[in-house]
């Protein structure tokens, strides 16, 4: 059972996550020269993909050493060694780490100006296998702090939401059906549309074939959500694709490292951390390496700036 859930961890991980941006009056201030101008606010919600660090420190996991030891240097409640998805995109947009919501009530309120990651790690659309909350929850707590914390329209229109919906929802059913191979053939593609519909419903405030059945249903729900909302854009951050292109680089893609033995975590089963932790993309077998993220989010760059940049 163990190999197929890292088998199924493996293929179904990293599919999908999307920017939701700000209304067309934003759009339409920004230039080419700074295509990321107005955008001081990011918003984040999803799995640890995203979390840095709303997990409690009582749980261990990322808590614990050897996490972090890139960056901080200890563990900060990343899924890594160190920066991952989120930390690159604030880099990207220019701004300020945004402030977990397990430590909004502890910082100075200025911090709360960068906007708010509500993301917690081993979460998905629905409940999982972990006690923590699900997007419709996420999504409940970001509400709360609206006309209190934050102010609609003005701090939303400025602001860029990070939705990383990652594959935790898929293990969970995985799980529901331990022994029930057939059974689970079964569920899996109706799962896939009722996580999509609830996807789709949230931003409104395996085999090969299942990969491209999710994909594919992402992709039409983001059509969909594009063509029904005249304010707000939405795109997609594709790992997936990301991904594989990384893996299956061979010094073509400018800047980016030939990473060698991609199957090979840094992070051990016994412990132990690899020699080289920039020669290893992923750090625990599920999440990539800060190295990882940071080749991820220089092949993206060229996508999140279009993305941002003024339509026609």
């Amino acid at each position: 059972m163990n190999s197929i859930m890292k088998l199924l961890a493996s293929l179904l991980l990293f599919i999908f996550s999307s920017l939701l941006f700000g209304d067309v009056v934003v759009a339409e201030s920004l230039n080419q020269k700074d295509p990321f101008s107005g955008r001081n606010k990011l918003f984040v919600f999803g799995d640890s993909y995203v979390d840095t660090g709303n997990t409690k420190t009582t749980d261990k996991g990322a808590w614990a050493f050897p996490y972090g030891i890139t960056y901080p240097g200890k563990p900060s409640g990343r899924f890594s060694d160190g920066h991952i998805s989120t930390d690159f995109l604030a880099q990207l947009l220019r701004i300020k780490l945004p402030v977990t919501y397990a430590k909004k009530d502890d910082v100075d309120k200025t911090r709360l100006q960068y906007g708010m990651s509500f993301a917690y790690g081993g979460t998905g659309v629905f409940d999982t296998y972990v006690n923590y909350p699900n997007m419709t929850a996420q999504i409940n707590y970001f509400e709360q702090l609206l006309g209190n914390v934050y102010s609609p329209p003005s701090d939303l229109s400025s602001s860029v939401a990070l939705v990383s919906v990652a594959g935790n929802d898929y293990i969970t059913l995985v799980r529901a059906y331990p022994n029930d191979p057939i059974g689970l053939y079964g569920a899996f593609k109706p799962f896939i549309r009722k996580v999509v519909n609830q996807t789709e419903e949230n931003p409104h405030l395996g085999s090969e074939e299942d990969s491209n059945t999710i994909i594919d249903t992402t992709l039409k729900s983001v059509a969909k959500l594009n063509k029904e909302n005249n304010h707000s854009a939405f795109t997609i951050i594709d790992y997936y694709n990301t991904f594989l292109a990384i893996f299956n680089n061979t010094g073509g893609i400018p800047g980016i490292p030939t990473f060698q033995n991609i199957s090979i975590p840094c992070l051990g089963d016994d412990g132990k951390v690899c020699d080289d932790r920039k020669s290893a993309f992923f750090w625990d077998g599920i999440h990539p390496t800060q190295e990882g993220w940071k080749s991820v989010y220089k092949v993206l760059r060229h996508n999140i700036t279009a993305a941002l940049m003024p339509k026609a």
